[in-house]
């Protein structure tokens, strides 16, 4: 389906090399905000997208900015595993409700740099170039052709739906549905909705099981732990006094920014920074003056999540990993890893413009 996909997507495109960047942008945005998160949705589409930008000669730096961009600006979706515990922390800490918001803030924060480094590092070039991308696409992803012409459908075209597909679908739509319309808990939904699937048989649980991210599992809980003690051994507060001691009203948000950014580098997001960063708002709010602390929160969301192309980061690996044959790893591990160091100033200044 998602080969299928992106073969329409090529032709949507008109042969036009930089809007198959744009459509892996919008894509990548789109299985991440209903519900799979940056890293799988990037881990989805990273093999099709770089194959593809190989063939049509687009970069493979500029094909991970704006795949792995559209993908991490879902990431703070209600229905994504971050933007679960960012809104779980925000809404422990007296910040509860302004779910879409936050995803929005981050959503326009990626859009404005994925569009803007695209621009900066030859997007338009290939805006103006025309490409003949549409021919023999199944030859520029020979990832997905096998994945495609193998197992119990072989004999099926690549990108029919089929039944276990639009069942899927549809506990996609009714997840969204009873989240956003009805306010039910996100991880209840989804576990009945899940439940729901496997009972239908449109997937063999055991192998569901088996490939479940169980490491990050522990280790989320497990820093969760870890938090927790630091709250009540007042770990926290010593944070949260040293920031205050360099920061003021009218720069709070930069300072966060930067700090949280800085530390999302070489850290987990959603396992270890949003944990620590988003509870000291309100005590941060409070000592500068009785500021709101809504929007030293979201400093602390947006700029912890765009530095997540890293070659730190795990979105930001897979895109290296799925670079084509003959590319220059090392080349593209530097870029990333520069644009990712470039996004801890940018977020802070992105922040200070939109919070400050």
């Amino acid at each position: 389906t998602l080969a299928g996909g992106t073969a329409h997507a090529v032709r949507l495109g008109r042969g036009r090399a930089g809007m198959l960047a744009i459509m892996f942008f919008v894509i990548g945005f789109a299985r991440a905000t209903i519900g799979a998160g940056a890293t799988p949705a990037s881990a989805l589409l990273a093999p099709a997208a770089m194959a593809i930008a190989s063939r049509v000669g687009i970069s493979p730096f500029l094909m991970a900015l704006m795949a792995g961009n559209g993908a991490l600006a879902g990431t703070l979706s209600p229905f994504a595993p971050t933007g679960v515990v960012a809104n779980g922390v925000m809404a422990r800490i007296g910040l509860a409700g302004v779910e879409w918001q936050t995803f929005l803030y981050n959503a326009l924060a990626h859009a404005l740099v994925g569009f803007g480094g695209f621009l900066l590092f030859g997007g338009w070039k290939l805006l103006r170039a025309r490409r003949n991308a549409a021919p023999n696409l199944v030859h520029a992803a020979p990832a997905f052709a096998g994945e495609l012409t193998s197992g119990a459908h072989a004999d099926e075209p690549p990108g029919r739906l089929r039944r276990e597909h639009w069942l899927t679908i549809g506990g996609i739509a009714l997840f969204i549905g009873a989240v956003a319309g009805f306010k039910l808990d996100v991880g209840m939904a989804g576990l009945v909705i899940a439940t729901a699937l496997i009972l239908l048989r449109t997937v063999e649980e055991t192998k569901a099981i088996q490939r479940m991210p169980w490491g990050v599992m522990l280790m989320v809980t497990g820093v969760t732990v870890l938090i927790e003690l630091l709250r009540e051994t007042q770990g926290l507060a010593l944070i949260t006094e040293g920031i205050k001691q360099i920061a003021t009203a009218g720069t709070i948000h930069p300072i966060v920014a930067f700090a949280a950014g800085l530390v999302s580098v070489y850290s987990s997001t959603s396992g270890v920074v949003l944990p620590v960063f988003l509870p000291m708002a309100p005590a941060l709010g409070q000592d500068l003056g009785g500021i709101d602390p809504l929007p030293i929160a979201w400093s602390m969301n947006v700029s912890a999540s765009l530095v997540d192309l890293s070659s730190l980061s795990t979105v930001g690996a897979l895109f290296i990993a799925s670079a084509p044959a003959g590319s220059d790893v090392r080349k593209l591990f530097v870029a990333l890893l520069a644009w990712g160091l470039a996004m801890v100033v940018v977020g802070a200044a992105l922040c200070w413009a939109l919070f400050g």
